[in-house]
């Protein structure tokens, strides 16, 4: 399948690298880290069949697959995989899938 990244999880990933980069004041370990949440979207991508937590809690066809203390939110199509978004762990995720 065809890796693809919405809006909402590119912004996620520079929010993630721009953190890291501050909290460790190293822009290199930030880079790494992103890298390593690509190429994790990158062998999910690659799994024949579906896989990760169906989340029809948050929106049909919604799944999950845990990265570290990292969610990875995504949605199958007939020929792509799409990344929603790239969540921490900690947050509410149920609020930030709701309108009120």
């Amino acid at each position: 399948m065809q890796l693809m990244l919405s809006t909402q999880a590119k912004d996620d990933l520079k929010r993630i690298t721009g953190y890291i980069a501050h909290r460790s004041k190293d822009r290199t370990v930030a880079r790494n880290f992103k890298n390593k949440i690509l190429e994790k979207c990158k062998k999910l991508a690659r799994i024949k069949g579906k896989i990760g937590v169906a989340r029809p809690d948050l929106t049909d066809g919604l799944r999950s697959h845990p990265f570290g203390n990292y969610i990875i939110l995504f949605m199958y199509s007939d020929d792509s995989f799409e990344v929603v978004t790239i969540l921490e762990g900690h947050r509410d995720i149920e609020s930030m899938f709701t309108d009120e």
